[in-house]
């Protein structure tokens, strides 16, 4: 099995490692956390200051992605062991909200965005890379999965208390946790002072102010070659976010299969090969990337309208670019790259 993680979006502008010329120049860093590789880029910022907040971020990360680790001993582990008991329980206070957060995402998506199919992801392997090397999973256990039908909707929050009425239900947060995590880091940057910054978090990035006296410029990666298929340029406050076929998936007699499972089918969602989202919110650009590829280019549209998200850009199997209005006017593609478009209505 060949599994591959490779960020979706690339931070275009490069920087020689941690600058500290003054406050006109541009303070990097970069750690390990959720699973992939955290950029942090402050521009303007005491370079005292730059690593005092870089060195509290990368421990805010670590210690978010412990404890919301779907595998892993933390308190969402613990959490998926009490739901499984059936009987009302106290949330955790370092859960409850981010569970909170995905169930009203979960609902606003369709549960096109589902983080109760934990059981499932497991059950492809992709939790740990476990499934062994050319062979899918017992069609039986995913259809009784499926069956099971796992949803937000099962899961009732009043206060701090929790019950559950589905015993398939098992959250993993991987679709969700890193843009929630990622707005929780902003507020801390802002807290400290800090007005200009990128956090890029395997190419997945939320960008406040502006680099210096122009626009922060990403990259949106190509999912069927190499390099960039188009840029987009954000400042003063935005999330992008892709979710890709190409990021964790290995193959089988030419097949893909990936990371992305349609909760209605229990396989990989098949009719697209990227989704990128912009918004003001992380958290939201993350879940809704996620809803917005399995929903296809059959019906992304309202499922996009459903969640507040405007702009959008889908690519289908067969290269053909599915987008809104604000994004088509806010995105630049590649010399040499002239696909075929198709514009939507626009969604708000």
């Amino acid at each position: 099995m060949m599994l591959a993680r490779l960020p979706v979006i690339l931070l275009l502008a490069a920087f020689a490692g941690a600058c500290s010329n003054g406050n006109n120049s541009a303070y990097h860093d970069q750690f390990f956390a959720f699973g992939t590789l955290v950029d942090v880029t402050f521009y303007g910022t005491d370079p005292d200051l730059a690593a005092q907040a870089s060195e509290a971020i990368a421990n805010d990360f670590h210690t978010l992605h412990q404890e919301w680790h779907a595998w892993q001993p933390g308190q969402l582990t613990a959490t998926n062991a009490l739901l499984a008991q059936l009987e009302p329980f106290r949330g955790d206070p370092v859960v409850l909200p981010v569970i909170r957060e995905a169930n009203r995402l979960a609902r606003l998506s369709g549960d096109l965005f589902n983080p109760t199919i934990g059981k499932l992801v497991t059950l492809w392997g992709f939790h740990d890379n476990a499934l062994p090397v050319g062979t899918l999973p017992d069609r039986q256990a995913i259809a009784a999965l499926v069956a099971q039908a796992p949803s937000a909707k099962d899961v009732v929050i009043r206060d701090d208390m929790v019950s559950n009425s589905n015993p398939a239900v098992q959250y993993d947060l991987g679709a969700f946790a890193k843009g929630y995590a990622i707005d929780r880091i902003m507020e801390r940057l802002r807290s400290l002072g800090i007005e200009n910054a990128i956090v890029n978090a395997g190419g997945d990035l939320r960008a406040i102010g502006r680099h210096g006296n122009r626009p922060w410029r990403v990259g949106i990666r190509h999912p069927r070659q190499k390099g960039i298929l188009a840029s987009i340029e954000i400042e003063t406050d935005a999330s992008i976010f892709t979710s890709g076929d190409y990021e964790r998936h290995f193959e089988i007699d030419g097949t893909r299969y990936h990371h992305i499972i349609d909760p209605r089918s229990g396989y990989p969602a098949d009719t697209a090969t990227s989704v990128t989202v912009i918004h003001g919110n992380a958290a939201t650009a993350d879940a809704a990337a996620t809803a917005l590829f399995v929903a296809g280019p059959g019906h992304w549209t309202g499922v996009a309208r459903s969640m507040g998200v405007e702009l959008v850009m889908l690519v289908d199997t067969s290269g053909v670019i599915h987008m809104t209005p604000g994004m088509q006017q806010r995105i630049r593609f590649e010399p040499g790259i002239s696909p075929e478009l198709r514009i939507s209505e626009p969604l708000s």
